[in-house]
């Protein structure tokens, strides 16, 4: 909670000499002294924030400031409770994989991509087997068009060191 007061200047915080004042109903006050904006908030036993420290000339406002904070909090919260949090799940396969293993690698990650969850595709290569990083391709080929109905290729194959790697995303409707 004190982060997001960190973000404000408050009452004596203020150290400009001409503000442009706020109410808390949306009124202006026009162009004042410091000074005297803040003996206008405390007369209201309101406090003096500065919301747009960068205009010209500064905008505050004359608010409750706990009840702002708390209102920013729960907005916060509110916002955090509707993002859609994707993971990114992996499936290994090897230059040797055979077809119906290749079937089955398939259907779990459609499974994944059905969830929302994005599918990292890897091939590992033991020794000289990175010498034929195309068998890698044409499997990695294989596997898109057994999940390509449900899928668009967010990162297209690549080969980085010993492993050949493919980032799946679900498509959006």
């Amino acid at each position: 909670m004190n982060i997001i007061s960190k973000d404000f200047l408050v009452n004596e915080e203020i150290r400009e000499k001409e503000i442009r004042v706020i109410t808390s109903d949306g009124e202006q006050l026009g162009i004042i002294s410091s000074t005297d904006a803040l003996k206008i908030a405390e007369e209201r036993e309101l406090d003096l924030v500065m919301i747009a420290p960068t205009a010209k000339p500064p905008v505050c406002k004359i608010m409750n400031f706990g009840k702002f904070i708390y209102e920013q909090s729960k907005k916060d919260k509110e916002a955090k409770k509707k993002q859609k949090i994707t993971n990114l799940k992996e499936v290994r396969l090897s230059p040797t994989i055979e077809e119906h293993d290749i079937e089955i690698k398939a259907n779990n990650a459609k499974k994944f991509l059905l969830a929302e969850d994005k599918v990292k595709v890897t091939i590992r290569f033991r020794g000289r087997e990175a010498d034929y990083s195309f068998i890698g391709k044409k499997i990695l080929d294989l596997f898109l068009i057994k999940v390509g109905d449900i899928c668009v290729i967010e990162k297209p194959a690549r080969l980085e060191g010993k492993n050949m790697t493919m980032v799946l995303a679900p498509k959006r409707a």
